[in-house]
């Protein structure tokens, strides 16, 4: 029931979207030939006539779209009529094309405040995190840090710990033996080596059998993220360099614990010096325990970027219970989610964000199905909100093809004073129409992965 829940308010937005253009091009005397909801490929499932208007709904339900007099080649309308789309004044026509994003960001605004107003709180977006249980091996750097169950974990290596992936993340890049090392700590183990060994040089190899006496073991450097990352909007991308498989397997071969490594005569000082640094990674949190501020040991993660601390989180509401509050709250909600979404979306261009990890449809069903069954549906209707948001940045992206695009020709044909010869628009329309159904293939393909793995 849930995920037919999140499926009716995933079609409510595209029939937003189009609602949104139909009512527009009516508005200022435009005919509308067909009201589509689905993309017109494969087969169609339902059709109908309401009016003068063909209403249709196709087999992939990705789309809508609204077809107009004009991209029939057999329309019995004049060349000349006032009811074709391209007789329009252009200021009309972007309107128009612009109609179905300022829907669903009226629709957008419109979900929020409706929650809102009957639950009387949104979601800040922020946790609070507990550490509920400690389950490492007693000889964990967990037990010596000063940990307590029941302590609220404010922050992680001196960033704002306000979510779980926050921690998870910071965590698993602070894994042991993780393969990045940095100049500075080879530097400094260098140093420490040469001095315990003040015959041998930096690059020459040592001979086979030759005992190196070895420093004790020091910690590398401090993972930390920005807020993007944290939230998990972007990659973190670890400061220094992955060592190559040679130096992964010196850095196995050499007890850390013990004062001496026996050559084999395969490698140089500064080799030892690199091995040595991909090593142990702190974590030094700060916690809240009744009342107080108390900054913790380090913490250790195992190789598999794993403390041993079960985590807790509970939310933190923002009431919504007067007029003012409803509509304040609803726009905070609303631009902060946006921003991060826009950043996100940079970050995918950018090529920061891989394309596996773009999702679609699918998985927004599967994961909005799961919000309304753990949160009610007030969660589902504010993910629908945002998916609005989502769909009306993209939509407005200038990429033929989409709302965007057909907002360029007619910003081009303003400044030219002629219109883009139809021609053109159309092979360039095809080649990105296609490109989008290619995208779209990989992105279902992405979240069927998801979820099989889930």
């Amino acid at each position: 029931m849930s995920v037919f829940i999140m499926i009716l308010l995933l079609s409510l937005l595209i029939l937003v979207h189009e609602a949104g253009h139909f009512l527009a091009a009516r508005a200022f005397g435009i005919k509308v030939d067909k009201f589509g909801f689905g993309l017109p490929v494969g087969p169609t499932l339902y059709k109908t006539k309401i009016g003068d208007v063909e209403v249709l709904v196709h087999a992939l339900l990705l789309g809508g779209y609204v077809s107009f007099p004009d991209d029939e080649k057999d329309c019995e309308l004049p060349a000349d009529s006032p009811q074709r789309f391209a007789n329009k004044p252009v200021w009309q026509r972007a309107v128009v094309v612009s109609a179905g994003v300022i829907a669903n960001v009226i629709c957008a605004i419109f979900l929020v405040v409706m929650v809102a107003a009957v639950s009387g709180k949104l979601p800040s977006g922020n946790f609070e995190i507990y550490a509920s249980s400690i389950s490492a091996p007693k000889d964990s750097s967990v037990w010596s840090s000063g940990l307590r169950t029941g302590d609220r974990i404010i922050k992680a290596n001196g960033c704002d710990i306000n979510n779980v992936y926050s921690l998870v993340t910071i965590a698993k890049h602070s894994a042991k033996n993780n393969g990045i090392i940095t100049d500075e700590i080879v530097e400094q183990n260098f140093i420490r080596l040469k001095k315990l060994n003040p015959g041998l040089s930096r690059d020459e190899i040592i001979p086979e059998g030759i005992a190196i006496r070895l420093p004790e073991e020091i910690a590398e450097h401090v993972v930390t993220m920005d807020k993007y990352a944290l939230k998990g909007a972007k990659y973190y991308k670890p400061l220094g360099v992955k060592i190559d498989d040679n130096l992964s397997e010196l850095n196995k071969k050499i007890d850390k614990t013990s004062k001496a490594y026996i050559s084999n005569g395969k490698y140089s000082m500064l080799d030892v010096a690199k091995a040595l640094s991909n090593g142990l990674h702190p974590i030094v949190l700060t916690v809240e325990r009744d009342g107080q501020i108390i900054r913790l040991n380090p913490v250790y993660p195992n190789e598999n970027g794993l403390i041993g601390i079960g985590l807790g989180a509970k939310q933190t509401m923002i009431e919504t219970k007067r007029p003012v509050a409803i509509l304040k709250e609803s726009c905070i909600y609303l631009w902060d989610n946006t921003y991060t979404m826009m950043y996100s979306l940079g970050q995918l261009f950018t090529g920061n964000i891989p394309l596996k990890d773009m999702h679609g449809v699918v998985a927004i069903t599967k994961i909005g199905g799961d919000m309304i069954d753990k949160s009610g549906k007030s969660s589902g209707i504010l993910l629908a909100a945002l998916i609005s948001m989502n769909l009306a940045i993209l939509n407005i992206l200038p990429i033929p093809a989409l709302d965007g695009g057909h907002l360029m020709f007619l910003i081009i044909e303003k400044i030219m004073g002629k219109p883009v010869d139809e021609k053109v628009i159309e092979v360039i329309s095809t080649v990105f129409f296609s490109l989008l159904i290619l995208l779209m293939i990989v992105v279902v393909f992405n979240d069927i992965t998801l979820i099989v793995q889930k």
